[in-house]
């Protein structure tokens, strides 16, 4: 086993930076924790000769104020592990359900590209062509020629929509339902990022209208097309879009936010949300078995071609907003390790989830996780994902 030394711990700070996941919260935590339950039967995980003790370590007394669960599993060349602690909800004190499903936020990214990937290899796509000709009518007729490529590696320059991040608006507006195209007026409400092409953004707008574009080519809805295209073929269970519906289908989690209010931080219940701000960008809800197993199938070009897979490992040759070079490929973000090696990873967070995925291109290592994290949106990098990170990356 590898040690954890100051450079795994700086990698993993500077990674948990790009991946956008969250800080804790200063609430004052009083429920009993629990142990981290070792799932070593998980399907298609066999334990082999690794040492899971930095991750189990990293998982260890939840709850806390930071998150009420998580759940992890790493696969390296020495073997493979899945652990679990934390509780399915604060009321009953259950421990986390083994095989738990979750939001997985803009993980579901990954799914939307490989998608529109398997619709380029049909033909039935091209990635050069625009979504004013595919989509007509959708953006305005004076707007620059966007592409599908743009859309997927967030080069498009398309405006996110603007609604007020306050969490109590976001609380009182949590069943409210949107359609994608609503989604896209509002947006174009405010004025382009960039021309499309010249810059990289990373926004959900861009898979938002790739949603739009699957169910037009295809004829069917998204979420029909992710069972036909992608979990009925790898055996998904637990994967799905689940459209308007509030709640999550079978064993789960809860997930909690920290809300100040009158001077005191409460817990509130967010596991009933409505997913429909993120089509296609956000919403899929899945397992980390699930996960693992459409990972190891896509990197080992069993979802997309060859041919179309490498266009989820080609970073385009633009900066980013910030200035710094571009990170994101369609579905994936690239990270460079010290020693050469490139970590391709995608995360995302919805109220109350934080999860994320990571492998090295030939799948000799994998990472998946959740967390039901006390504030899943915030800006700073949490607690439980900057262990888990920095444990996972030890044993690289």
């Amino acid at each position: 086993m590898k040690i954890m030394n100051r450079r795994t711990v700086l990698v993993a700070t500077t990674l948990g930076a790009l991946l956008g996941v969250t800080a804790p919260g200063t609430l004052a935590f009083a429920a009993p924790t629990s142990t981290v339950g070792d799932r070593r039967a998980a399907p298609g995980c066999r334990p082999g000769t690794l040492d899971p003790t930095p991750v189990r370590q990293a998982i260890a007394g939840l709850p806390d104020a930071d998150a009420t669960s998580a759940q992890v599993r790493i696969t390296t060349p020495d073997g493979c592990w899945t652990g679990t602690t934390g509780v399915r909800d604060l009321r009953s004190q259950h421990p986390a359900p083994p095989h738990a499903r979750f939001r997985v936020g803009s993980v579901t990214k990954t799914f939307t590209a490989a998608m529109v990937l398997q619709l380029v290899a049909e033909r039935r796509l091209d990635l050069d062509a625009s979504v004013q000709r595919l989509l007509p009518g959708l953006l305005p007729a004076d707007y620059p020629t966007v592409s599908v490529r743009q859309l997927l590696d967030h080069t498009s320059g398309l405006p996110s929509p603007s609604v007020p991040d306050d969490i109590e608006w976001q609380l009182a507006h949590r069943y409210d339902r949107w359609t994608p195209q609503q989604l896209v007026r509002l947006g174009l409400d405010n004025p382009r990022e960039f021309d499309p092409g010249t810059r990289q953004h990373y926004t959900n707008m861009g898979y938002i209208v790739a949603g739009l574009l699957i169910e037009k080519v295809t004829g069917h809805p998204y979420a029909t097309e992710l069972d036909r295209r992608i979990a009925r073929p790898l055996g998904l269970r637990d994967t799905y879009a689940p459209g308007d519906a509030l709640r999550i289908r079978g064993p789960h989690a809860h997930g909690y936010q920290a809300v100040d209010r009158d001077g005191r931080t409460e817990l509130v219940d967010v596991t009933t949300w409505s997913q429909t701000f993120t089509p296609a960008a956000g919403n899929i809800i899945s397992s980390l078995t699930d996960l693992d197993t459409f990972l190891t199938a896509l990197f080992a070009g069993r979802v997309v071609p060859a041919a179309q897979l490498s266009t989820m490992f080609t970073l385009p040759g633009v900066p980013d907003v910030s200035g710094g070079p571009a990170r994101y490929s369609a579905g994936l973000t690239a990270f460079p390790l010290p020693d050469g090696e490139t970590l391709w990873i995608k995360t995302g967070s919805r109220y109350g989830y934080l999860a994320g995925t990571a492998s090295t291109r030939d799948g000799r290592f994998r990472v998946e996780y959740s967390i039901t994290s006390t504030d899943a949106k915030g800006e700073e990098l949490s607690a439980t994902a900057q262990r888990v990170i920095a444990a996972a990356l030890s044993l690289l």
